[in-house]
């Protein structure tokens, strides 16, 4: 019987190979438009600015840059995930496409308190911004900025946005929330505390994004995300779901990591960090939190975010989608019009023609006020 069950077993191997071998394989990234590989001849410049306890990262093609300058795109990274390389394969493609890409290091791993994120983010950004101002390559179109936020950094992002008048930041015109997570749910909850995004501007476009593997969280985020931007029309939010596909080998699997796509050329460790400032100021005694601390959730998470491989739900999917985004955002178009695009919804096809599973695009419903009595103030207090 032993042997029996081993021959049982071999066989079934064998069989599993030989389908894998046989299975569709998913579409290729496209050559050209929105996702595509851009261009491969670009030689890109890879900097790390103010302090080696606190960088930016800042990824642009190395030449001169168009005389616009270039599109911004802040990418604001998942709490753990505090290496660019985790997120390389998405920074390749954005400055291929002639993006400046600033990487802000807002965390010190089991030293930071989620609390303090928003400040530090902030400050990061504006210094980054100053620091490249005069440069050729990089300079920055201010007049074009975006913001890409993954898990925690989709809250970061919104933060960002509805404090830039404030931290003198220039207003994003595009937000774009990948699988929103890690919102503190209270004052004194661990996590990200939200600030009043009743202040993000009307003119913004904001594009949530979420896989159907593990949504339940990411897709409530994304609706409070969407909701709390109050003064944000509903003509200019757009929820996007990605949807997991096994018709073929490798499957697309849709779940809290698949925005991450390891790049071993964006490793912060290869990236030489300028020396710190002769007069910088000295930093307050450490005091640890339990906070900063990463629970085991988020270190399997970081774990998978650092496993991750880019595949057609990225370039697809989440690049994609951004890509269209932006271009409708900088030129003036809303969500509806986003929302139109045929190109937009549309995953391609496995190598034996059978389509991909599209993408579930909705504009949400407005939110309607709450009811109020006896001519009593309704606006929040």
């Amino acid at each position: 019987m032993h042997l029996k069950a081993l021959r049982a077993t071999f066989a079934a191997g064998l069989f599993a190979v030989a389908n894998a071998a046989q299975a569709a394989s998913p579409p290729v990234q496209p050559n050209d438009g929105p996702g595509s590989v851009g261009d491969r001849k670009v030689s890109v410049a890879k900097r790390a600015l103010g302090r080696p306890s606190a960088p930016t990262f800042a990824f642009y093609a190395s030449s001169p840059a168009p005389e616009a300058g270039r599109p911004v795109a802040v990418f604001l990274h998942g709490w753990g995930a505090v290496n660019p390389q985790s997120y390389g394969a998405w920074i390749d493609h954005l400055v291929r496409q002639g993006w400046l890409v600033l990487f802000p290091r807002f965390q010190e791993v089991n030293r930071t308190k989620p609390s303090d994120a928003p400040a530090t983010a902030a400050s990061l950004v504006k210094a980054a911004l100053g620091e490249v101002a005069d440069d050729k390559e990089a300079k920055p179109d201010l007049s074009r900025v975006a913001m890409i936020g993954h898990l925690a950094g989709a809250p970061l992002a919104m933060d960002l946005a509805a404090g830039a008048a404030k931290d003198g930041l220039p207003a994003p015109k595009l937000i774009f929330a990948a699988v929103p997570g890690g919102i503190a749910s209270g004052p004194k909850s661990r996590g990200i505390p939200l600030e009043d995004l009743e202040r993000i501007a009307p003119t913004t476009l904001i594009v949530t994004m979420v896989g159907d593997k593990d949504s339940r969280a990411a897709e409530a985020a994304s609706r409070r995300l969407l909701r709390e931007a109050s003064a944000v029309p509903a003509e200019r939010k757009l929820f996007v779901r990605a949807l997991s596909d096994d018709h073929g080998f490798p499957a697309l699997t849709a779940t809290l990591a698949a925005p991450a796509g390891i790049d071993a050329a964006y490793d912060a460790g290869a990236i030489k960090m300028p020396p710190e400032p002769k007069d910088a100021p000295k930093p307050p005694p450490f005091r640890w939190s339990a906070e900063m601390a990463l629970t085991g959730e988020q270190q399997t998470l970081v774990s998978q975010i650092n496993l991750a491989r880019a595949d057609a739900l990225d370039y697809l999917g989440f690049w994609k989608t951004f890509d269209l985004a932006a271009a409708a955002a900088f030129s003036g178009g809303d969500a509806t019009a986003l929302k139109a695009n045929p190109r937009l919804a549309d995953m391609e096809r496995w190598s034996d023609g059978w389509p991909v599973k599209r993408l579930f695009v909705e504009i949400p419903k407005p939110t309607k006020p709450p009811a109020v009595a006896n001519g009593a103030d309704s606006g929040r207090r």
